[in-house]
C-alpha cells in the first residue's frame, strides 16, 4: 500500500443524527471513501429502527452511542469522550468532508500545538455552492497570530470543523442548555477563554447536502441561544440589548420571537447561574467582531 493510501489514524469522525437514515447512508459512505480512512463514531439522537440498522450494519462505524434521549448538540460530547484518537473532525447526518481534508487538518493541529480548532470552508449541494458563512469567516477582523494557521475567529459551522480533542474536552464542549441552534459561538468562545486558538482554514473543505426544508422548527432556537450565549459569556448592557431586540420582534410578530422569547425567560435563572464572563482579551475580540459588523453582532458565529 502506497503512503498515500496509507490510513491515517490521527483522526475520529464523530456523527450525530436522527430519524434520516438515507442521508446517514451517504454519509457513511463518503467517510468510507476517504483516503485517510478516519475512525467513525456515531451517536443516535433517538432515532427509529430504520436509522439504528443503518449504523449497525455498516462496516465504516467503530462506535454506536445511544444515549436514550435527543441530547441535541451534545451528543457530539459523547462522541469525542469516546474517539481515541487525538482530533475528532465533525459531520451531521448531511454533511462530509473532501478527500485529504482531514489529513491536511491533522497536519495543521500537529504544527501548531495551540490550535484548538480549524474550521473548513464547507461547499452546500450538489452544484458545491459556496456557503455564506465562508465569506464571513473569511473576512474576520481579528488579527493574524504567528503561532496559529489560518483566520483568527469566534465561530464555525458545526458540521465543518476539526478540533483538538484535548482543547474540545478543556473547553467543556457544547453547552447543554442551548441544545441546538447556533451552538457553535459559545464553544468558540469557551476555546478562545481557554488559551486555545480558533481559526478559518479554506483549504480544508466540506461538504453539506441539507434536505429541502432541513429541521423544521430551529428558528426560534437560534433566536434563543443568541440571547443565552450573550448571557452566559458577555457584559449584561451586550445580552440586555439582545433581549430588547427579541423582545422587539416578538411584538412585531417576527417567526419564532415569541416562543425564542418565552425559552429565553425560561433558561434564564440557569443561565445566569452558570455565567462566567469572558477574559478581558476574548471580550475586546468579540467586540472588534460587533463593530465589524453590529446587525449581525450575536447573530451569526463570526
Amino acid at each position: 500500500m502506497s503512503p498515500q493510501a496509507a490510513r491515517d489514524g490521527r483522526t475520529t469522525v464523530a456523527v450525530i443524527t436522527r430519524d434520516r437514515p438515507d442521508s446517514l447512508l451517504r454519509t457513511l459512505d463518503a467517510l468510507t471513501a476517504l483516503p485517510e480512512r478516519p475512525s467513525v463514531v456515531v451517536v443516535d439522537n433517538g432515532s427509529d429502527d430504520a436509522t439504528r440498522e443503518v449504523v449497525r450494519a455498516h462496516p465504516t462505524v467503530v462506535r454506536l452511542i445511544r444515549p436514550g434521549a435527543n441530547t441535541g448538540a451534545v451528543g457530539r460530547n459523547l462522541a469525542v469522550r469516546e474517539a481515541a484518537t487525538p482530533y475528532v473532525a465533525f459531520s451531521d447526518d448531511d454533511s462530509w468532508w473532501e478527500p485529504g481534508s482531514l489529513r491536511r487538518a491533522a497536519d495543521l493541529l500537529d504544527a501548531y500545538p495551540r490550535l484548538g480548532l480549524v474550521a473548513a470552508r464547507t461547499l452546500v449541494g450538489p452544484d458545491r455552492a459556496e456557503d455564506p458563512l465562508n465569506a464571513v469567516l473569511a473576512a474576520s477582523p481579528l488579527p493574524f497570530e504567528p503561532d496559529l494557521s489560518g483566520r483568527p475567529v469566534l465561530g464555525f459551522l458545526a458540521c465543518a470543523c476539526v478540533v483538538r480533542r484535548a482543547a474540545f474536552l478543556d473547553a467543556g464542549g457544547y453547552h447543554p442548555l442551548l441544545f441546538f441552534g447556533g451552538e457553535e459561538t459559545l464553544l468558540a468562545y469557551d476555546l478562545a477563554a481557554g488559551g486555545w486558538g480558533v481559526t478559518y482554514e479554506p483549504s480544508l473543505t466540506a461538504r453539506h447536502a441539507p434536505e429541502p426544508g432541513g429541521r423544521d422548527g430551529r428558528s426560534h432556537q437560534v433566536q434563543r441561544n443568541e440571547v443565552l450565549t450573550l448571557v452566559l459569556r458577555r457584559p449584561l448592557p451586550v445580552a440586555l440589548r439582545a433581549g430588547a431586540r427579541l423582545a422587539a420582534s416578538a411584538v412585531s410578530g417576527a417567526p419564532g420571537a415569541r416562543r425564542a422569547l418565552r425559552e429565553v425567560a425560561v433558561r434564564l435563572p440557569a443561565a445566569l447561574a452558570r455565567r462566567r464572563p469572558l477574559p478581558t482579551r476574548v471580550e475586546r475580540a468579540a467586540r472588534l467582531l460587533d463593530q465589524a459588523d453590529p446587525v449581525k453582532a450575536g447573530r451569526r458565529p463570526v
